[in-house]
């Protein structure tokens, strides 16, 4: 497959890196993107001489969500998922845990905003390492119904919930307090500690390192986490029809930027707070 939206490297012996590539949308996942990605993941599993992914943004943020302007137009999506409602919710919580159901681990490494969707690719992925400073987000609750309700799973209950009724951040430092992230450190220290986890688990015979992998996930599945997942995108859907979120729809088809604004200015965050629109994701 010849990529458009995302670079592909290999930074070090039996590394696959993988990065968003639309950084003058601060990484909104399209549909070529969200493709891609999956896409060169899914090689990379069946790669022999791969043994763990990175998977990264290019300019200045990890992703800012699912693409809400233009830049779907004329492509498909990646790969078919049943129509009804719900539709949209099961397609892209599938793709995210088909990278929790690869073999090999894959690494997120988070800088900046990681938000509404760009959270939920970084929540697919098996470790989740970010700079201090970045900005975990669910910004779309303040419209809408969250795709992947994994919140209470990773940050707990009562984080999860004021997360889910205001559609605050929280830092990479808090992220990695309450469990989201695996560890956060300083921007600028981010890459080269994240290769070396990378270059750490590399060195494990890889047929060892894919059972350990699956003896995380399913004990967490027993618990129930894929099954809640999945009854999520339930009430996802039962959130496209409220008026508030028909509302809202009707703002972003005359201004995309300008509802966003307004969404967000009693909150003095995202894009207000910046100064500036961060591309078209659903921040």
């Amino acid at each position: 497959m010849e990529y458009t939206a995302v670079l592909v490297d290999d930074p070090a012996p039996h590394v696959r890196r993988i990065t968003l590539n639309r950084p003058d949308k601060r990484n909104a996942l399209n549909h070529a993107l969200r493709g891609e990605v999956i896409h060169a993941l899914q090689a990379a599993d069946a790669n022999p001489e791969v043994r763990v992914s990175i998977v990264r943004g290019a300019g200045k943020c990890f992703s800012a969500g699912y693409e809400l302007g233009s830049g779907n137009e004329g492509q498909e999506m990646p790969y078919f998922t049943a129509g009804g409602d719900g539709s949209w919710p099961r397609h892209v919580t599938t793709g995210w845990m088909g990278i929790w159901d690869l073999a090999k681990p894959v690494i997120a490494q988070v800088h900046s905003y990681c938000l509404a969707g760009g959270s939920e690719l970084a929540t697919g992925c098996d470790l989740v390492y970010v700079a201090e400073d970045a900005q975990i987000g669910y910004p779309a609750v303040r419209f809408g119904v969250p795709d992947m309700q994994f919140h209470s799973w990773l940050v707990g209950m009562r984080m999860a919930m004021e997360m889910m009724v205001t559609g605050d951040s929280i830092t990479g430092l808090e992220a990695a307090r309450l469990g989201w992230a695996t560890r956060a450190y300083p921007s600028a220290e981010l890459e080269e500690r994240v290769l070396e986890m990378a270059q750490r688990i590399a060195t494990l015979p890889p047929d060892i390192v894919q059972l350990n992998k699956r003896t995380v996930h399913r004990q967490m599945e027993i618990m129930g986490l894929r099954t809640a997942i999945r009854a999520g995108t339930e009430l996802c859907a039962l959130g496209i029809h409220q008026k508030s979120f028909h509302a809202f729809m009707g703002k972003m088809q005359g201004n995309l930027t300008g509802a966003l604004q307004e969404r967000d200015e009693p909150f003095g965050d995202y894009r207000v707070a910046e100064g500036e629109g961060k591309g078209e994701g659903d921040s």
